[in-house]
């Protein structure tokens, strides 16, 4: 049995406990969360539960125009106050070049590229996330007050480390440290 049909007997058992007054589009704890789509990033990994944040996910956690209309709906119209963007420790996008990227999969594909992609490639994953909180913040849409937090998910601990924005290190959390 594929991954697929593994997931559509799973929603069999799921839909007789569903209750759809139980949840709600608006995230409960009015929170917006964009990550990568590294499988280590959970919602339990965050403390949440389905229901409490929206999750949006893309590859290295980047603030496409894609991932910008989902924060904006999610604020304007569904009510969240809050955003976290999450990158990770070895992530794959720190590994390879824009040009090795599209070399690998263009060879991989075996045809080339008829579309322009762009993959967003970066080396620190600090800096990535200030450079995603800074274009966050500087759109005309997104208010001033709108709270805007960074962060890095450190996959060999477990630990979110807050990363301050224009500050060359990592800011540890010392609540989460043992």
């Amino acid at each position: 049995m594929g991954a697929i049909d593994r997931a559509l007997a799973a929603n069999q058992t799921f839909v007789i406990n569903y209750d759809p007054n139980q949840l709600s589009p608006r995230p409960r704890l009015k929170l917006a969360v964009l990550t990568c789509m590294d499988t280590r990033i959970s919602y339990k990994s965050l403390g949440l539960e389905p229901g409490d944040a929206h999750m949006i996910r893309n590859a290295g956690g980047i603030v496409t125009d894609d991932a910008l209309r989902s924060l904006l709906i999610s604020h304007y119209l569904l009510g969240t106050e809050e955003i976290m963007i999450v990158n990770h420790t070895d992530c794959g996008l720190t590994k390879a070049s824009e040009e090795e990227l599209r070399t690998e999969i263009e060879i991989k594909a075996g045809f080339p590229l008829n579309d322009p992609v762009r993959f967003y490639a970066f080396r620190d994953a600090a800096q990535n996330v200030r450079e995603q909180m800074e274009k966050l913040k500087s759109h005309s849409w997104v208010r001033q007050d709108m709270v805007i937090r960074g962060f890095v998910f450190d996959v060999t601990d477990g630990h979110l480390r807050e990363v301050k924005q224009g500050c060359a290190e990592l800011a540890v959390d010392k609540s989460q440290e043992s």
